[in-house]
């Protein structure tokens, strides 16, 4: 394999590349110290392979390449370690019932029951909140009722809470 002239060679253009490769190193980890973890590494990586070089191949590509699948096999790394492996006899773990959120089927609200709740908020509250949902931006909800658009997201904000308020009150009524 073809490698630069000579290793001073090598290791000068490696040196020259550090600030470029701390900069990509800082925007892959977001942490300044791990990013000064990921540019040694890479580092060494690329001087235990320089003999893996070619010399008509992008060099700053080259050892971004490395950079880059050292943060990724890292990454997985971290997430491997993470995940738990229930190894307990019947999978006692993987079988305990979980929290839905809900106390029981009677703490579900039916979309009749929402509709219901939203159709009593006067149109000013009603209309964009209903637009929203329907998945119109606040831009076109704006434009279609003539409003400034801080006044539909107010609007909307001040719908979702009451919504919130009349179903947190909302008791469980016989619906036949």
């Amino acid at each position: 394999m073809a490698t630069l002239g000579n290793n001073r060679v090598f290791e000068d253009k490696l040196i020259d590349l550090q600030n470029n490769m701390m900069n990509f190193a800082h925007t892959l980890t977001s942490n300044r110290e791990d990013a000064k973890d990921l540019l040694q590494e890479t580092t060494l990586r690329a001087l235990d392979n320089k003999e893996k070089y070619y010399e008509n191949v992008n060099f700053k590509g080259w050892v971004f390449t490395i950079m880059h699948n050292i943060f990724v096999n890292n990454y997985r790394r971290v997430v491997r370690s993470q995940t738990v492996i229930d190894q307990t006899e019947n999978l006692y773990h993987l079988n305990m019932p979980q929290n839905s959120g809900l106390d029981s089927p009677v703490g579900a609200y039916t979309v009749s029951e929402i509709v219901r709740v939203i159709s009593s908020f006067s149109d000013e509250y009603r209309l964009p909140f209903s637009m929203h949902v329907s998945g119109f931006k606040y831009k076109e909800i704006a434009l279609q009722l003539g409003l400034p658009i801080g006044t539909v997201k107010s609007r909307i904000f001040f719908a979702r809470k009451r919504l919130q308020e009349l179903l947190a009150d909302y008791k469980y009524q016989d619906r036949e």
